[in-house]
């Protein structure tokens, strides 16, 4: 749509040309519930904004998607709709030094998550309604200035149907039938935020008194849908809200800026939270059905403490354009597990962190997309594809690192002082190494260019010498490499670790040396004389943000004793450089699943574990040679089947191997084994076979034809649920039947009637690695279909069909022949949808040189 992408260069010169004083924002709401009369499609939303030009005369634009505007009056002339509306935005000409524009427009309700999210819950037919903005999308609901540096205050006032409780960033009232919202704090318009309906709250207050001895009140409070009020677990989600508020208040030395705090956890919601001050929203799975392990409970808790980190870094002191989106993001899931340590139950988060956040941000730096982590966002879609792995856990990864770098003291001094002095403003990179250099004395300049502005993963691997005769080490280096689409060679902070086994088999560390790595080969001078070690892991402790690498002797230690590696973080490290050659094709994916055969049963860190069998399932899928594909997949079952009935009945560990039993059972024992236990004809003792775990159990039964449709619906019945919905349209897509296949691309790719959680769903069910040949037939679809499905749909859901359905399944060299065939012939597409093919292109690349490893592994 024509101004739909606004662009960085147009958001600069909006920004020199205007200032906005505030906003009055106007939504009826009583549409949402229908008239009988089919879905509803549109509600009424009036913007009042008052608004300042530097340059009288000149002419700008405001934003606003909508499928029609009834009026639109400048400064009391009324303008016509139809000359100045072209779909995406409103154009203004002859602007006065001070304005004031209303817009009066019919808005369209989302199916999406995009906009003013419009949900019907299948259980009791109550309506749901939510708002979901980031990075652009407050223009599908209101009139505005859709940029963050153009920050104002705002007033919302909604009409809603009888018996519905509306929330927003302000605190709000009820008055002669219209929810009336304090005005808000100078905010950005993606973070503002409406959520309404027939939602259950819960209520608390945390109190604190500040060190000028006043006393900060902040009301707290939580809700979700009616039918998930049964299982809401809402005083331990607010036990890591006071922890929480308690930690940042002690660190940051800024009062909470914000008012009150509701936290809304709701449905079919495409990301994980979002960090709207005084009304945070989160994807309401992070309300748990059945029972799940503590990982889910550390997850949980990480995000709540990341979007709150976001009340100052993003909120109160925001980016001035999506370039410095790290700004706010990097800080954010730094924070979170910082927090999670420091104040929370979860002291062992930063293990979660090194396991499974950098392994997000391994795979985005080594993306033919990879980008610094001040990137260059040259638009819209550009800045929705950079919520990626780089702006959060890369981000994040040399935030720690910095921490060591200038010293934690300086490093929250600094943050200190940015937040006083561009509270309630915009800044760019520039602005915090400014405090950063001022509260540690060093020149941040060269740190910057080195870990912010270029992009790419360093590879540290040690070199070890011995002296023969005594097996004492006579020098120890680490060799740094960069690949050669990136070859900046970085400074690192790492400690380097020496291991070996005790006289009771345990391998544990008998030296530890922190030194800076500079360059292509560094020296440890300090371990020089040092025994001989079995292992010598080089980033120990998780300091730097690299790619480990092992030799020789220690890779041959892994092999055999990584079980009894004491250290849970030194395992976890281990375990993640493992992957990470496997990844890269040096380590044969067959023997990654082998030592996860081996030693997954002893790892006691449920979170570690859970990581490691979505690994081994990678592996089997994408890496290992397609003719080792069916044997690999047997000897999986077997260990996950041996170790399910070896754990300690109703253990978290056994809950685990059980869900890993079901992703990888084939074979027709196994599948009977998954039907007995959904039957209750067969128990594992201490498993209990929830309601969640049904369903898991029965998506790989129905992928292999053992469950059919009456079997799914019956379990709908069972589950007749917005969960069990999603459930069943995912197993429904899952059967192994060409129509099935081709019932569900034409309900994505065809229709747009599916909300983006049944979209998502869908796509689940038909993309199963098992039916490799029932899915071929989609792969030249695919290329066909892409360009359009960008045009047509909005930018979420395309991301969602471009990225599922690209046929990575298809793993072969005729598929990436196909996609560098349209990638050639596409020279023109849009940038972001690009970017998009040629991710999954890398994939299927990197997993066909995986295999090759493989398949050469096993020749020898």
């Amino acid at each position: 749509m024509p101004g739909e992408n606004l662009s960085r260069d147009e958001a600069r010169e909006r920004a020199a040309l205007l200032s906005v004083d505030g906003y009055d924002v106007s939504l009826d709401l009583r549409s949402a519930v229908g008239d009988g009369n089919g879905e509803p499609r549109t509600f009424r939303s009036v913007t009042t904004i008052r608004f300042r030009c530097n340059e009288p005369g000149a002419a700008s634009f405001v934003d606003l998607i909508a499928p029609s505007v009834t009026s639109v009056s400048l400064n009391g002339r009324d303008l016509d709709p139809g000359e100045v509306f072209d779909g995406a935005r409103i154009a203004l000409e002859d602007l006065a030094a001070e304005n004031e524009l209303v817009v009066d427009a019919q808005c369209a309700y989302s199916r999406t998550g995009e906009g003013m999210h419009r949900f019907v819950d299948p259980e009791d037919g109550e309506v749901y309604l939510y708002t979901q903005y980031e990075p652009a999308d407050s223009r599908r609901v209101f009139a505005n200035f859709e940029q963050p540096d153009l920050k104002a205050p705002y007033r919302f006032e909604v009409q809603a149907p009888e018996g519905w409780t509306v929330w927003s960033n302000g605190a709000g009232e009820l008055t002669d039938g219209v929810w009336q919202f304090a005005e808000t704090k100078p905010i950005s318009t993606y973070i503002t935020c409406v959520v309404a309906g027939p939602y259950h709250y819960v209520t608390d207050l945390y109190e604190r008194v500040l060190a000028d001895g006043t006393k900060l009140r902040v009301p707290l409070g939580a809700m979700c849908r009616k039918g998930l009020a049964p299982h809401f677990d809402a005083d331990d989600v607010f036990l890591i809200t006071k922890q929480g508020l308690d930690f940042f208040h002690d660190h940051f030395d800024y009062p909470y800026p914000f008012g009150k705090y509701d936290q809304a956890f709701v449905p079919e919601y495409n990301l994980g939270a979002m960090e709207n001050p005084g009304l945070v929203t989160f994807r309401e799975e992070y309300i748990f059905r059945g029972k799940v392990t503590q990982a889910s409970y550390e997850a949980r808790a990480n995000v709540i403490l990341h979007e709150m980190a976001h009340m100052w870094f993003g909120d109160l002191v925001t980016m001035e354009w999506w370039d410095d989106l790290w700004l706010k993001e990097s800080f954010a899931d730094f924070m979170g597990s910082f927090a999670n340590v420091g104040a929370t139950r979860f002291t062992g988060a930063w293990i979660t962190f090194a396991n499974r956040r950098k392994a997000w941000a391994y795979r985005a730096d080594q993306l033919p997309s990879t980008h610094p982590i001040t990137a260059d966002i040259r638009d819209l879609q550009d800045a929705k594809l950079n919520f990626d792995g780089i702006t959060y856990a890369k981000g994040a990864s040399v935030l720690k690192q910095l921490g060591a770098y200038v010293g934690q003291d300086a490093f929250l001094e600094g943050a200190r002082r940015y937040f006083k002095r561009h509270a309630y403003g915009n800044t760019r990179l520039g602005d915090l190494l400014s405090v950063l250099g001022e509260t540690s004395g060093r020149d941040m300049s060269a740190w910057s260019r080195a870990w912010l502005q270029t992009a790419g993963v360093n590879a540290l691997t040690p070199q070890v010498l011995l002296d023969p005769e005594s097996g004492r080490i006579t020098e120890l280096a680490i060799v740094q490499e960069a690949p050669e689409s990136h070859p900046e060679l970085r400074p690192h902070r790492v400690a380097v670790g020496l291991y070996r086994r005790t006289p009771e088999g345990s391998l544990e560390r008998y030296a530890r040396v922190e030194t800076d790595v500079e360059g292509p080969r560094t020296v440890v001078a300090d371990l020089a004389g040092a025994e001989e070690p079995e292992l010598v892991l080089v980033n120990d402790d998780d300091l730097t943000y690299c790619k480990i690498r092992f030799d020789a002797a220690s890779l041959a230690t892994l092999r055999g004793h990584l079980g009894a590696l004491a250290d849970p973080l030194a395992r976890a490290l281990c375990w993640s450089a493992l992957w990470n050659m496997t990844r890269d094709a040096l380590l044969p994916a067959r023997d990654f699943i082998a030592l996860v055969l081996r030693f997954a049963g002893r790892e006691s860190d449920i979170g570690v574990l859970q990581m490691l069998h979505a690994w081994a399932n990678s592996a089997l899928v994408h890496y290992v040679a397609p003719a080792w594909r069916a044997t690999g997949g047997r000897l999986l079952a077997e260990g996950a089947l041996r170790e399910l009935r070896a754990a300690e009945p109703g253990s978290e560990q056994q809950l685990a191997w059980a869900r890993f039993f079901a992703v990888v059972a084939s074979a027709v024992p196994d599948l009977a084994l998954l039907k007995a236990l959904l039957d209750g004809t067969e128990t594992v003792e201490g498993l209990a076979v929830d309601q969640e775990l049904r369903w898991a159990f029965l998506e790989p039964l129905a992928a292999h034809g053992v469950a059919d449709e009456s079997v799914l619906a019956a379990e709908l019945a069972r589950d007749d649920t917005a969960s069990g919905k999603r459930h069943q349209v995912r197993c429904l897509a899952a059967r192994p039947s060409a129509a099935v296949k081709a019932q569900a691309w034409a309900q994505v790719v065809e229709s747009d009637t599916l909300s983006n959680a049944l979209v998502e769903a869908t796509i689940a069910g038909f993309d199963r690695d098992s039916q490799r040949e029932l899915t071929a037939p989609y792969a030249e679809k695919y290329f066909s279909v892409i360009e359009r499905i960008w045009r047509e749909r909005s930018i979420q859901i395309g991301m969602d069909v471009v990225r599922g359905l690209f046929p990575a399944h298809q793993d072969r060299p005729e598929t990436l022949a196909a996609t560098d065939a349209w990638l050639k012939a596409h020279q023109d597409a849009a940038p972001a949808l690009r970017r998009l093919v040629l991710e999954a292109r890398d994939d299927l690349a990197r997993a066909l040189r995986a295999q090759e490893c493989d398949e050469t592994a096993a020749g020898h």
